[in-house]
């Protein structure tokens, strides 16, 4: 009988080649320097004295009874072991995966008890490496592979693979097995750069068969769930949906294969206000709630599936929703003969919470009995589903100011009154939304709600109400413009009679006489407010287009030094790039500029604690317009000017309002929502395009694209050939008759001046005369015409007002051209000569002079007119 094998004998290694060979070797050093000590003294006995041979040889004696005596009682180890590293074998030794530590070459150093079993190796010379026993086979050889190749690298990684057969003894074969092959490298302290590898393998095969066992029965459950009669989805916080089944996809209509968890959430599924419904259900902070719900959920072809939940959500320990769990029954409606109570009351539910009304029933004291879902939709964050079941008072929903019409409207429902006033109120939390409440009394009382007294129907008027203001706005702004218009054309009078009274007196007066200044200011001042006239035309619309050709690059230089003062004060830093050899584009060169101004204004409000603002332009080519990707611009050549801002920039949700009127974000009396919708409105008159792109927090940019005008080749060549004619010309005359002269601005023609304002009419006339005219005045066009009958025709150049009594100007050009039809005409008025021209046959030959004029104008456009073919 064999003796059996101790426990130690089990978790002892099978192969240790990493003993302590450096302590043998100090041990021999040791015995080879007594031994040649010993040497010394037989060799030289001669040359010492006995005395010092024995005191020599007995101090060495003690030495080594010392160590002896200490050796046996214990007190010093001949062979010292630390510790760790006898704990670290031991563990080692004893561990239950098959561990391996060879060196850099492949050889075996170490292999523990459950190597040698794991392979079958009963003795040192039966081990074998990893390589010869797993490069026989294709999965474990690639896995070998691929963790030598790692360990070449200093990482450490781990394989697992399948063979069909154990790695131990044919006899103990059980067919296929799994193993576990970890690698990775040691340093140890003796060998220090010299790194050794650590190989553990283990069979697996027991856990991937739990695996496997569980991932059927996993497989099982989900298929059973899927197949459900009844269907159920999962949702997670924010109401993503992570899982629903089968039954529920096939209810409406989805492909669950191309189903994306996360991809959908709840509101995608619920129809109508159900969920506000699904939302009213909320836990207690740390607990569980579930509630049964009526609602309808939404197919994919936009049908609506009527059904009834059971929904389960968790609430967060700080009160925040959690998951949701929800269970789904189809509710079965019957045919069309069917009255039965509970298919009555299924439809009567459908409806109540698809209505787009919030309704709630309250009692004669006003606490809410029942609701709707968009009720709870509506007031999510005033009242929950659980205030309501604790009958909460309608009141809440109600500005404290007007909850007193509440209850006197609800008295009134109680005592059976009717025509009850609606209550106009605002969101106690909100106030810039607006509801209006029609509270109705109940007349029938039903024995399920004796205590019913009326029904509250609440309609959001946020939107009316805006609309209301806006056209309250543009009634407004409408009158304000109507005013402006009649203040500017009656104030261009005034400042024509000033302006041409202020010339007739510098021409009397020297420039060294103590009026004279006096004099240039008022003409001045005179100036400046025909500016503001212009502008009040301007806001009023009366002033119409009149595009020029423009170089871009000229007006940006222009008005860079306006931008910079717009820009003074605050930390706002101006940079403008300028585009080379920028094409020309046809546009009104005052109102573009009205574009770039308010353009910066609103980049430099955006900008409150400074920034950057840039100024860019560039031509841009068709194919490069192509690019922008911009679905409604021709792909034709452009001129592209940027406005760009490093400021807060544009929330995504308002971008599509900004070109509209009346919308702004700024503070009331702080905006008036005009300025993009004018800068929207010049650029489409000038048959360009304006398009913002915006990220929050990273600022903004408008890119204004203009077309390229195209300058007809012949005209141009026709116009080049006339300048250089005209600077060869001045090239060859003397320099004497080069100096600059005045122009000659006097005649002898007969002129009629027809002006209503006697002021600007005296004043036109003098100034003509002075210029060698003859001028007949008149008050009106009727008197016009009968001052051409007394001269019989014999006027050389009418001079007319716009705006006059009984008869105006362009209806005097009419009469006038029936019997004069070669008769010179001037128009002259404070609106824009398009204003009026539309008026007048299209063949209609006059000069345009606008108002405020002086007395030069006026004297420039005669003399031109009478002149001209």
């Amino acid at each position: 009988m064999t003796t059996p094998r101790q426990a130690d004998d089990y978790n002892a290694p099978i192969v240790d080649r990493g003993g302590r060979s450096g302590t043998a070797v100090r041990i021999i050093l040791l015995a080879l320097v007594l031994v040649a000590a010993a040497g010394s003294f037989v060799y030289f006995k001669d040359s010492l004295e006995n005395e010092m041979v024995l005191g020599v040889l007995g101090v060495l004696a003690m030495v080594g009874i010392f160590f002896l005596v200490s050796s046996v009682i214990g007190f010093i180890e001949v062979m010292p072991q630390r510790q760790s590293d006898s704990l670290a074998r031991s563990f080692l030794n004893s561990h239950p995966d098959g561990s391996l530590i060879t060196d850099g070459k492949g050889r075996i150093i170490y292999a523990n008890a459950a190597y040698g079993k794991l392979t079958g190796a009963r003795k040192p010379t039966e081990v074998q490496t990893l390589e010869a026993l797993l490069s026989r086979h294709r999965e474990s050889n690639e896995a070998l592979y691929r963790l030598s190749n790692g360990l070449r690298e200093g990482k450490e990684g781990q394989e697992e693979f399948r063979l069909l057969r154990t790695l131990g003894p044919a006899t103990n074969n059980s067919g296929a097995h799994w193993y576990r092959l970890k690698a990775r490298t040691l340093r140890t302290e003796e060998g220090a750069g010299k790194p050794l590898h650590i190989w553990q393998i283990s069979d697996i095969t027991a856990e991937r068969d739990d695996q496997e066992r569980f991932f059927k029965e996993l497989q099982n459950a989900i298929d059973y769930l899927d197949h459900a009669p009844a269907g159920f989805f999962s949702a997670g916080r924010k109401g993503e949906i992570f899982y629903l089944n089968a039954t529920l996809a096939e209810w409406l209509g989805l492909d669950l294969t191309k189903f994306v968890p996360g991809s959908m959430t709840i509101g995608d599924l619920v129809a109508g206000g159900g969920l506000a419904l699904i939302q009213s259900v909320q836990a207690e902070p740390g607990l569980k709630k579930t509630d049964t719900l009526d609602l309808d959920l939404k197919k994919a072809n936009g049908q609506s599936l009527p059904v009834q939940i059971i929904h389960s959500v968790t609430s967060m320990r700080d009160g925040a929703p959690g998951e949701s769990r929800t269970i789904v029954l189809r509710r079965q409606s019957g045919g069309e003969n069917e009255q039965s109570a509970s298919a009555a009351a299924m439809r009567f539910t459908r409806f109540f919470n698809n209505t787009p009304m919030a309704i709630a029933s309250v009692d004669g004291d006003g606490r809410i009995l029942r609701t709707n879902a968009p009720f709870l939709k509506l007031f999510s964050g005033i009242v929950s589903r659980d205030d309501v079941e604790n009958g909460a008072a309608l009141e809440v929903i109600l500005q404290e100011s007007d909850r007193q019409r509440l209850k006197d409207a609800l008295v009134a429902a109680r005592d059976r009154q009717g025509d009850i006033p609606p209550i106009d109120s605002r969101m106690p939390n909100d106030e810039a939304r607006h509801f209006r409440f029609y509270v109705n009394a109940v007349i029938d009382q039903s024995d399920e709600a004796p205590e019913e007294a009326a029904i509250v129907y609440a309609v959001e008027m946020t939107e009316q109400k805006a609309l209301e203001a806006q056209m309250a706005q543009t009634q407004k702004m409408n009158a304000v413009g109507t005013l402006a218009g009649g203040i500017a054309h009656d104030f261009n009078n005034v400042l024509t009679a000033i302006l041409l009274s202020s010339d007739h007196l510098l021409l009397q007066a020297r420039p060294s006489d103590a009026s004279f200044a006096d004099l240039m200011e008022i003409k001045r001042n005179a100036n400046r407010a025909a500016v503001l006239v212009r502008q009040l035309l301007a806001f009023s619309r009366k002033q119409t287009m009149r595009p020029t050709v423009l170089n871009l690059t000229d007006v940006v230089g222009d008005l860079r030094m306006l931008v910079d003062r717009l820009l003074s004060g605050t930390n706002v830093k101006l940079d403008v790039e300028y585009g080379r050899d920028l094409w020309p584009v046809k546009t009104d060169l005052s109102q573009f500029e009205q574009v770039l101004i308010n353009l910066c204004v609103n980049a430099r409000d955006a900008m409150p604690e400074g920034g950057k603002l840039t100024l860019r332009t560039r031509n841009v080519t068709a194919a490069e317009v192509a690019d922008f990707n911009y679905s409604y611009m021709p792909h034709e050549d452009m001129v592209l000017i940027e406005v760009a801002d490093t400021g807060t920039g544009i929330a995504p949700d308002i971008m599509d309002k900004i070109f509209e009127p009346f919308f702004t974000t700024k503070e009331v009396g702080k905006g008036t929502g005009l300025g993009l919708a004018m800068v929207y409105g010049i650029v489409k008159q000038s048959g360009g395009y304006i398009q913002p792109e915006s990220e929050v927090g990273k600022g903004t940019t408008f890119r204004v694209f203009l077309p390229r005008h195209a300058i007809d080749a012949a005209v141009a060549a026709e116009a080049d050939a006339v300048a250089a004619a005209e600077a060869g010309a001045a090239a060859q005359m003397p320099a004497a008759a080069q100096p600059e002269q005045p122009e000659d601005l006097t005649g002898n023609a007969v002129i009629l001046l027809v002006e209503d304002e006697e002021a600007v009419r005296r004043g036109g006339k003098r100034m003509l005369e002075t210029r060698g005219y003859t001028v007949h005045e008149a008050g009106s066009g009727v008197e016009a015409l009968d001052i051409m009958d007394e001269l019989d025709g014999k006027v050389d150049i009418v001079v007319s007002d716009v705006v006059m009594p009984e008869m105006d100007g362009p209806s005097l050009l009419r009469e006038l051209r029936k019997r004069y039809p070669d008769l010179k005409f001037i128009f002259v008025s404070g609106y824009a000569e398009d204003a009026f021209a539309r008026n007048l046959p299209p063949d209609a030959k006059f000069g345009f002079l606008p108002k405020p004029f002086s007395l030069k104008q006026l004297a420039v456009v005669v003399k031109e007119t009478l002149e001209g073919e």
